[in-house]
């Protein structure tokens, strides 16, 4: 059972070794265990038992196959820096399986994947980076004399899980925009079983490195939603935790790009920002270890949706985006509501007598209905009077 008391690895010198192997402080080393915890929405405790699986437990096996993509997903991982991409895989997992960072090629890569696969029987991880085509028996993509067709199933067959990393992967992504001539398809439909996906153009790499971590913690991948995204990354709209939401519902927005909303951080949703249907928590982590406004909408561009399918790569860039669930509230107050300070004597006094002229004015509306119904009345009878008088004469 995994540990849930940071107290108990106090003397563990196995938290020492796993720190210094990643280069850090212990102090840095469970603060980074207890994000990645905090990150995937764990339980308090779940920090300890992340910080001892990562320290004691073999690191797994992955298998990291690349189709039809841009190699953008691993050059985001690349730029990784808690932990920086060499401490991921040599003290987090052992990374067998990777044509870009293979110094190896060839005949020897091959083999490379081969022993993984067997020495790692039904225990590995399987990461799928790029689209895969399935038209024409999957010609369009061959590595190793073989189909991308034929190479995903022939890993998929034995892995433990499959991860596909990449809206590319996850759904199709770009290579599967309409006419779509070579048949892209994601792995998910590819294998025919449901995967996690981890869906981005690129996606965050501390998605895929939370991901991995709590399989290596638990034994078992973390809750999905319907399309196979990890809940903890996807469960929430862009536009809920948006730093540009205030203005958003205050009205605020930029109309054209560098207008002065633009320039003053207003809300880009006219500019077809994508944020309100686009599940992701990129407004949240950030992305690039640069700082802060580190992402599309910080940095003046609208979200284009590249996490959501039928979103990102089928809807124009500029198109306005579908409110999902947001709706303005009426009772919100401006973004910088005005402060009262009281009446001086000038305004008290005005004040008064605008309320003297309305009450003035209530007055003689109601005097003038009252006059009105009087002499409706007295027409009233002056008629049936002149009616009877008339009768009278007949």
């Amino acid at each position: 059972m995994a540990n849930t008391s940071l107290i108990k690895l106090e003397h563990d010198t196995r938290i020492d070794a796993a720190a210094e192997r990643l280069s850090m402080t212990r102090r840095e080393f469970l603060q980074f265990c207890a994000a990645l915890a905090a990150t995937l929405g764990l339980p308090q405790g779940a920090d300890a038992a992340v910080a001892e699986a990562v320290a004691a437990k073999k690191r797994p096996s992955v298998i990291w196959l690349h189709f039809q993509e841009c190699t953008g997903c691993t050059e985001s991982m690349l730029r990784a820096e808690h932990p920086t991409l060499e401490k991921l895989i040599l003290d987090v997992i052992s990374l067998d399986y990777h044509e870009t960072l293979f110094a190896a090629a060839g005949h020897q890569v091959e083999a490379a994947r081969l022993q993984a696969m067997k020495e790692n029987k039904g225990k590995y991880v399987l990461v799928v980076e790029g689209a895969i085509p399935t038209k024409d028996n999957g010609v369009y993509c061959k590595i190793g004399g073989k189909t991308a067709l034929d190479l995903v199933k022939e890993c998929a067959a034995d892995a433990a899980a499959v991860v596909a990393i990449g809206s590319c992967a996850s759904w199709g992504g770009m290579p599967s925009t309409s006419p779509n001539p070579t048949g892209a398809s994601g792995v998910a439909k590819v294998l025919g079983k449901p995967v996690v996906t981890i869906p981005g153009c690129p996606p965050n790499p501390y998605n895929f490195l939370s991901t991995v971590v709590h399989f290596l913690t638990f034994g078992k991948l973390p809750e999905i939603d319907q399309l196979g995204r990890p809940k903890f990354a996807y469960s929430r709209l862009i536009h809920e935790n948006c730093e540009r939401r205030a203005h958003f519902d205050a009205g605020r927005f930029a109309l054209e790009f560098g207008d002065e909303g633009h320039r003053k951080g207003y809300c880009l949703y006219k500019l077809g920002c994508k944020g309100p249907e686009t599940y992701a928590n990129c407004s949240v982590i950030q992305f690039g270890d640069a700082g802060a406004s580190t992402w599309p909408v910080a940095c003046g561009h609208p979200c284009i949706g590249c996490t959501e399918q039928g979103v990102g790569f089928q809807k124009p860039i500029h198109t306005l985006a579908k409110l999902k669930n947001i709706e303005p509230n009426i009772q919100f107050p401006r973004i910088n509501e005005e402060k009262g300070l009281g009446a001086n004597l000038g305004s008290a006094a005005v004040l008064a007598a605008v309320a003297g002229a309305a009450a003035g004015g209530a007055a003689m509306a109601a005097r003038n209905l009252g006059l009105s119904h009087q002499a409706e009345q007295m027409e009233e009878a002056r008629k049936a009077g002149q009616q009877a008088k008339d009768s009278t004469e007949v």
